[in-house]
């Protein structure tokens, strides 16, 4: 240590007395000058804090119970050591380090909050319901032109324009579930069970099961939508459900069976109050979305006498499976489908950030503005009470602090006809997990659709 602040005061350092030893990574060259060198933040793999969310009353805090390591210095040689790789060191004294999508992350969910403007928590209920109000005008506007031309040139592109419509009221009743609407309950329940029921979604039923999914996104077991398969429930299907499940296009039918069935694994209804998916005092909620989903229901078959079963099946029919395909296309590719596996979690490793980081922005081209920008997802899951008009600004100053636990979305075409391919990709690859581990990757079953193993 002498000797070196000797020679960086221009000092010739005294004769040593003893020989330098041999061992590490210091190289013997008698003119050897070193720097030390702040390496900054170390990986996420070496920070040990490990968020914890605590809920209560619908709200979240985070604690942090993990050590945080000190960063030592590190050691360089600058004079005769070129190109030397010894020990940690890479080129010019420098180490590639993978990024883990499965290490916890350096920063908390404190620090995400902390990135977003202020403003982008506001809600305003005027702007809320302006967009309820055009989503509804197009809708009754479409459906008018189709029936006044009734020309089957025209019918197809009805079809395909009125059910991403009805997937646009679906995300805006979803934004009421969330609260993120406005700040007025009632408003919020009202808004939500008109716009939901008109597409034949039970209001209280499914934003209680989308509750949890936030709540757990990202747990093996806890997940409730689209979460994977632990190996031994895999297993017990029968080829024909593991053909459905993972075969195009029949997946993305499935949310109506959703609906009444859950997936397998699990019990239980949207409509029934007694359902494992609601506690007894969300009983009457329960009851009356089903009510009101039961009115549309009848509404609709009293349409068919009016204006005859075909009619019907051309206005709403088709349309409400095109808005099917939307919801389940969408939602699964929030989580499935990156060209990177991305990790699963039980247990003690599982926090609400470390959930939520593993979900995924998509761009949809034209469609964002349609479907209210529900594709800037990440931000969304981490904070779902942020209006889904300030999510675009919100995650762009994110951003910094997600570093590459945010994964930028491929640019999309006036038409995301780029991410079908990422699904069909995913449908192919992604089948179970093991049923043991706390950090896991999805597996593929080589047997499946001539998947081949990875």
């Amino acid at each position: 240590m002498a000797t070196w602040f000797l020679s960086e005061c221009g000092l010739k350092p005294l004769p040593l007395l003893f020989p330098r030893p041999t061992a590490g990574a210091v190289s013997r060259t008698s003119s050897l000058k070193l720097r030390f060198l702040h390496t900054g933040k170390i990986s996420s793999s070496a920070d040990l804090r490990l968020p914890v969310v605590k809920f209560s009353g619908g709200c979240f805090r985070e604690r942090s119970w993990g050590i945080k390591v000190s960063v030592p210095c590190r050691f360089q040689s600058i004079e005769g050591e070129e190109g030397r790789t010894d020990g940690v060191f890479g080129i010019e004294g420098e180490e590639e380090v993978e990024f883990d999508p499965g290490a916890p992350p350096s920063f908390k969910l404190a620090d995400v909050r902390a990135s977003i403007p202020k403003h982008c928590w506001v809600k305003d209920p005027v702007k809320s319901m302006s967009y309820v109000v055009r989503d509804v005008a197009v809708v009754f506007g479409l459906a008018a032109a189709a029936a006044y031309l009734n020309n089957w040139i025209v019918w197809p592109l009805y079809w395909a324009a009125q059910g991403t419509m009805f997937w646009a009221l679906f995300v805006l009743g979803h934004d009421c579930g969330h609260g993120s609407f406005s700040n007025n309950p009632k408003l919020n329940s009202v808004v939500g069970h008109l716009l939901h029921s008109s597409i034949l979604v039970p209001y209280h039923g499914w934003r209680i099961s989308h509750r949890t999914h936030h709540q757990n996104h990202g747990h093996v077991e806890n997940d409730e939508s689209w979460h994977p398969l632990p190996e031994k429930i895999y297993r017990s299907l029968d080829n024909l459900t593991k053909i459905l499940r993972f075969t195009v296009p029949f997946p993305m039918l499935a949310y109506p069976f959703y609906l009444w069935s859950r997936s397998p694994g699990k019990t239980g209804s949207h409509f029934h109050p007694d359902s494992d998916l609601f506690v007894p005092n969300e009983r009457k909620d329960v009851i009356t979305s089903t009510i009101c989903w039961s009115a549309m229901a009848s509404l609709l078959v009293g349409l068919s006498f009016i204006m005859g079963p075909i009619q019907l099946l051309k206005l709403y029919g088709i349309p409400y499976w095109i808005f099917v395909m939307w919801l389940d296309f969408v939602t699964y590719l929030h989580h499935h489908g990156h060209e990177e596996k991305l990790p699963w979690y039980r247990g003690n490793e599982w926090s609400y950030l470390r959930g939520g980081l593993t979900t995924l922005d998509r761009d949809y081209g034209w469609i964002n503005n349609i479907h209210h920008d529900i594709g800037t997802h990440v931000i969304h899951h981490l904070f779902p009470q942020i209006p889904h008009y300030h999510l675009i600004e919100a995650t762009e100053a994110a951003k910094p602090v997600l570093g590459k636990y945010y994964r930028e979305p491929e640019k999309s075409g006036p038409i995301p006809f780029h991410l079908i391919g990422s699904l069909i990709r995913s449908l192919k690859k992604d089948h179970y997990v093991s049923d043991t581990g706390h950090v896991v990757y999805y597996q593929t079953d080589s047997q499946l659709n001539g998947s081949s193993s990875e």
